[in-house]
């Protein structure tokens, strides 16, 4: 049988816990099918996540005294915070973009990579070719 547990020295640290387990369970869903690119908002987002999971790894393998300080606690809890106003903050910049470009910015810099590729696939299958033939 599977088990979750919550810990923490007061309601909100548990409620921060369970929110930021149920936002983890969101962001699986939000994997694209394979070969489908994530929006824009979806790779903010899940960045976002990353960056939280990292502090968490970082606060958990603190020794028990610096982890249980107030200091850690406050400095991981601000973490969370500034990750989260810098998430929404570039979101709303790209969401302020799309608008402002009539939704032609993600296009124009996903058609940009996609010549940038094949400009290089066609350097690098030169090279090869002078490399075989000796040209």
């Amino acid at each position: 049988m599977a088990r979750l547990t919550f810990e923490g020295e007061t309601h909100d640290e548990i409620v921060t816990q369970v929110r930021r387990w149920l936002a983890s369970v969101d962001a699986g869903r939000a994997v694209p099918p394979e070969g489908e690119r994530l929006s824009p908002e979806d790779a903010v987002t899940q960045g976002a996540e990353i960056t939280k999971d990292a502090l968490r790894i970082v606060a958990a393998a603190a020794p028990a005294s610096v982890a249980d300080s107030d200091l850690v606690k406050s400095l991981t809890a601000m973490g969370y915070q500034v990750t989260d106003v810098t998430r929404d903050a570039v979101i709303a910049g790209l969401d302020a973009l799309d608008q402002a470009t009539g939704g032609n910015l993600v296009k124009k810099v996903a058609d940009t990579r996609n010549k940038a590729a094949y400009e290089m696939n066609a350097a690098i299958a030169k090279q090869l070719f002078r490399s075989v033939t000796g040209r």
